[in-house]
């Protein structure tokens, strides 16, 4: 039985809590196929996609990182297609760029076949294996002896498709409110009570796509503490505007088994600068989009984890490398230079900063695939990473489809 619209404005039958890419694309999915339903998406601040999707790099990936079987190669090749109709539909511009995963060294090439095994496995249209010659056809200043090519993997603004979802909920019925951070969630009789700093909701069911406090969600609701968040950001450079000939699509590395991140690549973005990076440095806060940004409570919670410092003692050498880039800009164009030797420093300036809310283990192993689960009433987006903004829509239909076996809508 659904809601009684007639009630005070604080009952629903589900709120979402978080305005991000992922909760506005479940809270347009419920909406698709349940049209009366109540639903409320709530976020702290006052504007949606205020963090993870509004500061991303903007790219839709392919599918070819992930393990085969594994939601995010299922998830991010459906939800990459489903992501296509949707901005034709909806006339959000988005461009095929293509990509390129270089291999600069010869120590690279058993992992960039691995690479490309997997990608085959995952189903990506189109790929090509490509020598030095094939390199230059596609970007003639890019230097390696070797490459995949993705011709589908492009670019889009995904503050501007976040926008697009939110409209989409509040045209169907949908409310969102900002400004609102909760501050506890509890079961009684049958709804829960989630507290927020303005006033307080009752709901018959609760989602939460809450990013970088996810965990901290969770344990509202009695769920573990682990999977702990732990914020890496990523500071990028940007090419000034007479170098983007340099680069005419994405350039990214073969990923190295000794650093859990991708590395450093080159990032073509719908208004036509070329981001550069980013990084990867532990971040002092989870909105700590600055070096200078500290959150006390958030740095504690780092690093007393376990899972951190076993993190931290396996990666020292390269973190230290990392944050040795962050703060000399010399040292990181020289990363950068690998594939484009033509780069100088004098050819970047600063650019935009985004926090990555990582889910580590107690063991210290970071998790490489998403992670959702439930209790009676709830459920949690554990861990959605990248390729999540690709994959939103996807996930939207997955979180919906559990929803509808957990719940009575």
């Amino acid at each position: 039985m659904l809601a009684d619209r007639s009630k005070a404005p604080n009952v629903y039958d589900v709120t979402i809590v978080g305005a991000g890419i992922i909760g506005l694309a479940t809270g347009r999915e419920l909406l698709l196929r349940h049209p009366r339903l109540r639903l409320a998406i709530l976020d702290k601040e006052e504007r949606v996609a205020s963090h993870q999707t509004g500061r991303n790099s903007g790219v839709i990936h392919a599918g070819i990182y992930y393990a085969p079987g594994s939601l995010k190669a299922k998830l991010c090749v459906e939800g990459r297609r489903a992501l296509w109709a949707y901005c034709e539909s909806k006339g959000i511009e988005y461009r095929q760029t293509g990509k390129l995963i270089v291999a600069t060294d010869e120590n690279e090439l058993p992992r960039l076949q691995a690479l490309w095994e997997r990608g085959q496995a995952n189903g990506i249209e189109g790929l090509q294996l490509l020598d030095a010659d094939g390199i230059r056809t596609h970007e003639p200043h890019c230097t390696g002896i070797k490459a995949i090519y993705s011709p589908v993997t492009g670019i889009v603004d995904f503050g501007a498709v976040a926008q697009s979802y939110a409209r989409n909920v509040s045209e169907m019925g949908g409310e969102i409110q900002t400004g609102r951070a909760v501050t506890g969630i509890a079961r009684d009789g049958g709804f829960a009570r989630v507290t927020t700093t303005t006033s307080e909701v009752q709901t018959r069911y609760v989602i939460t796509c809450g990013g970088l406090y996810s965990d901290r969600l969770a344990t509202m609701t009695g769920g573990k503490n682990e999977p702990k968040i732990i914020p890496f950001r990523g500071d990028y450079l940007i090419l000034k505007p007479e170098k983007r000939y340099l680069v005419n699509g994405n350039i990214y590395p073969v990923p190295d088994p000794a650093f859990p991140f991708l590395g450093v690549h080159f990032t073509p973005r719908m208004n036509g600068e070329v981001w550069l990076g980013p990084n990867a440095v532990l971040a002092f806060a989870r909105e700590g989009y600055t070096f200078s940004k500290v959150n006390l409570r958030d740095l504690a919670d780092t690093l007393t984890y376990p899972g951190f410092i076993k993190l931290a003692g396996r990666h020292l050498r390269t973190g230290l490398d990392e944050m040795y880039r962050d703060l000399v800009r010399s040292a990181y164009v020289r990363a950068l230079q690998r594939f484009i030797p033509e780069l100088q420093v004098q050819d970047v300036l600063p650019g935009p900063s985004g926090v990555q809310a990582q889910a580590v283990t107690r063991d210290g192993n970071l998790i490489d695939d998403f992670v959702f689960e439930g209790t009676e009433g709830i459920m949690h987006v554990r861990n959605a990473s990248s390729p999540a903004a690709t994959a939103s829509l996807a996930i939207g239909a997955y979180i919906a489809d559990d929803a509808e076996r957990r719940f009575n809508l």
